[in-house]
Formats: C-alpha cells, sequence, structure tokens
C-alpha cells in the first residue's frame, strides 16, 4: 500500500480538522498544535527516521507529526492520552496501515512490552512534542525505565532544552542537566517560536535530540544513589555541597566524610554543587558509597 503524502502542517488543513470535529483545546493536556512544516521537516531529518525504524510517538494531537512520521518509517505507535482526538486520529491517519493509535497515558504504557511486541525488542526512536508541563518525567521516565530507546527527538520549552545540555556555572545546570547528559548527548537542532503552534504558546520551544550512550560516561557504583546525590546537591543551591548534603535525610554521610571526600579530589570544602561536573559527582558518589553500604539492613 502506497502512503499518502502528508498534509497537516498547512494552517488551513489544521484549522479544518478541529472545526470538523468541534475540537476543543484542554488546558490540563497542554496542547499546542505545530503548524510549520519547515520546523516538521528539521524534526524528521534530525530524528532520522527510516523504513528499519519503529517510532513512539508521544502525544500525536490531530496527527500532523505522525503523518510525516508514518510516511517514513516502518511502524509507528502514537500514544495520545485525550480521547477526544482518537476519532481524530482515525480520520487523518485512515491512509498509513503502519501505525497503531493507543489511547494511553505515556507514564503508564509499558513501552518495553511495546517494543518487544512490536519490534522483536530492538530500540526504539521517540519522537514527540511535549506538553510542557510534563516534559521531565516524560524523558526521564523513557532512560530510568531502561526502555530500548536509541533516540529521543523532542519539542520543548526552550528553557528546558537550555538546561538539558548546559554544564556547570551557568544558572541554567542542575539535576537535569546531569540525569540527561548521563543519559545520552543533548544536540539542540531548532529554536521554534510560539507562532509556529495552534494556539501560541507564551514562551519559545526548541527541538533537541537525545542520542543515547552505548554505555554512561561515568562509572558509578550505585546509579540510584549518584541521582539522589544530585537532586540533594540542587535543592538549596545557595548552600555549600557539603551543608547540603550533610542534612539531606537520603544521603546521611556525616560532614566530615564529605569534607574528607572533596579534599580528595581536590576540591574547596566551600564548594557549590552546581561548580562540579557528572565526573566529578561520580567520583563524590564513588567514596561516599560506602557510608550508604554499612547503613543497609544486613541480608536475610
Amino acid at each position: 500500500m502506497e502512503r499518502p503524502v502528508p498534509t497537516l502542517g498547512n494552517p488551513q488543513n489544521t484549522i479544518a480538522i478541529l472545526n470538523q470535529y468541534k475540537f476543543v483545546f484542554q488546558k490540563k493536556y497542554g496542547q499546542n498544535f505545530l503548524i510549520d512544516t519547515h520546523v516538521l521537516d528539521k524534526i524528521i531529518r534530525a530524528a532520522q527516521i527510516g523504513p528499519e525504524d519503529f517510532v513512539v510517538e508521544v502525544g500525536p494531537g490531530i496527527g500532523t507529526m505522525t503523518q510525516y512520521l508514518a510516511y517514513g518509517a516502518g511502524r509507528v505507535a502514537a500514544i495520545e492520552i485525550d480521547k477526544a482526538l482518537i476519532p481524530i486520529l482515525g480520520e487523518t491517519l485512515k491512509g498509513y496501515d503502519n501505525v497503531t493509535i493507543l489511547n494511553e497515558d505515556i507514564l503508564k504504557v509499558d513501552l518495553g512490552r511495546l517494543a518487544r511486541e512490536q519490534n522483536g525488542g530492538r530500540p526504539v526512536k521517540v519522537v514527540a512534542n511535549l506538553p510542557y508541563y510534563i516534559t521531565t518525567p516524560i524523558i526521564m521516565g523513557l532512560f530510568e525505565s531502561h526502555v530500548p530507546v536509541e533516540s529521543i527527538t523532542v519539542m520543548v520549552q526552550k528553557e528546558v532544552a537550555d538546561r538539558m545540555r548546559t554544564g556547570p556555572g551557568s544558572k541554567d545546570y542542575g539535576a537535569l542537566s546531569m540525569a540527561v547528559q548521563y543519559y545520552a548527548k543533548p544536540e539542540l537542532i531548532a529554536n521554534v517560536p510560539p507562532n509556529c503552534f495552534l494556539p501560541r504558546p507564551k514562551v519559545g520551544s526548541a527541538v533537541i535530540k537525545l542520542t543515547r550512550h552505548e554505555r554512561p560516561p561515568v562509572r558509578v557504583e550505585n546509579e540510584a544513589y549518584l541521582f539522589r546525590l544530585i537532586r540533594a546537591s540542587f535543592q538549596q543551591r545557595r548552600k555549600t555541597l557539603v551543608n547540603g548534603l550533610s542534612h539531606a535525610p537520603d544521603i546521611r554521610v556525616p560532614k566530615e566524610s564529605l569534607e574528607e571526600a572533596l579534599k580528595h579530589m581536590g576540591l574547596s570544602p566551600g564548594v557549590r554543587g552546581e561548580a562540579l561536573t557528572l565526573a566529578q559527582f561520580a567520583e563524590l558518589a564513588n567514596i561516599t558509597w560506602s557510608h550508604q553500604e554499612a547503613l543497609q539492613p544486613p541480608k536475610e
């Protein structure tokens, strides 16, 4: 079956579909539909979609980007939480026999099982125009669940894209920066102004591609502990690293031990978390992990 050339992405066609189905935008879902074909082309090129790929699209909306994905990919699973959009997707995607539409919450979908059932367990590519309010939980959920993801190409709030790819010393640098960079290589693809969406958001957006590392760039004794350490370090940015961590309930490392660890690393006891690189946090986690092990209950 020959797949039709995508027709959505044109503002007039988008408005016609919305009017036909009397669709009402749901603020709780953060719905802003992309209406710029140039941006859509950039997303598809960046994601490097080809006939061998199985693509998971989060939040297809009325199917604008889904058409582009389905035109070039082997298979597409479009996961949409808003049931009011399901009949619209049935209409806009009826010419594509390689699309599965799932009326689900992405945070509750077993993507590992989906990859096994529809892609033989091989790595999938994730593409999405993400609602701003839920961007971080979705991206971190994809990484932390160890779903076989090759890359994530997403439209996000520009501020979030900046946080994902920045380094030490920047005001945007924080727990999200290090978590993303631990799992993937972030690459800014394009800045996208509000007039590329319907309705227009109040802030600028950006397309960012996260290409998953084959293995993390740092080695740690315990991954979960590393991220507890990082989160605790940035919860109170004004505090020194030692003061922030020594009072964190889920770290439980004595102040003296933290100072000793920093001295061993050649760092000042007055250093703040925002000054440390991911590699330095990994080293600190490995040095202090022994305290955590000592506090673990004995195995039966």
